[in-house]
């Protein structure tokens, strides 16, 4: 086992994964150098090029000791926040193939009854053929 090898396992005490739809979250506990731990959240995101290709975007937090009750108090209250203002439903097109923005159904359902409207116009003229004057 060569020193980076060495260095990684050492530094990699313990992993949990959360996969979801196209993002993946790992946790990991880490070992600085003084033998202390710590905690690495990563997101990472599955990406499709215009050839088809796949990449992986990641973002990465570090969180050490000396934050852990406050991070956890302002995340435990965030949570808490959006789950009593907006359920525990989710409420996403990307989550709901049966999501209706209502925005776009009201602004579709304009352009549909003026589009009747005309054809209801149209349908009202006499055709006449010029022949026949």
């Amino acid at each position: 086992m060569d020193e980076k090898e060495n260095i990684k396992e050492r530094n990699e005490i313990c992993s949990r994964t959360l996969k979801t739809g196209s993002r993946t979250y790992f946790f990991d506990a880490r070992e600085t150098r003084a033998g202390d731990y710590y905690l690495t959240i990563t997101e990472s995101k599955k990406n499709f090029s215009d050839t088809g290709e796949v990449t992986y975007k990641k973002h990465k937090i570090y969180l050490y000791k000396e934050d852990f009750s406050k991070f956890q108090s302002i995340l435990d209250d965030m949570i808490r926040f959006i789950i009593n203002e907006k359920g525990r439903e989710v409420i996403s097109e990307r989550h709901q193939k049966d999501f209706k923005n209502h925005h776009t159904t009201y602004n579709q359902e304009l352009k549909l009854k003026e589009v009747q409207k005309k054809t209801s116009e149209i349908k009202n003229f006499t055709n006449i053929n010029f022949e026949d004057i």
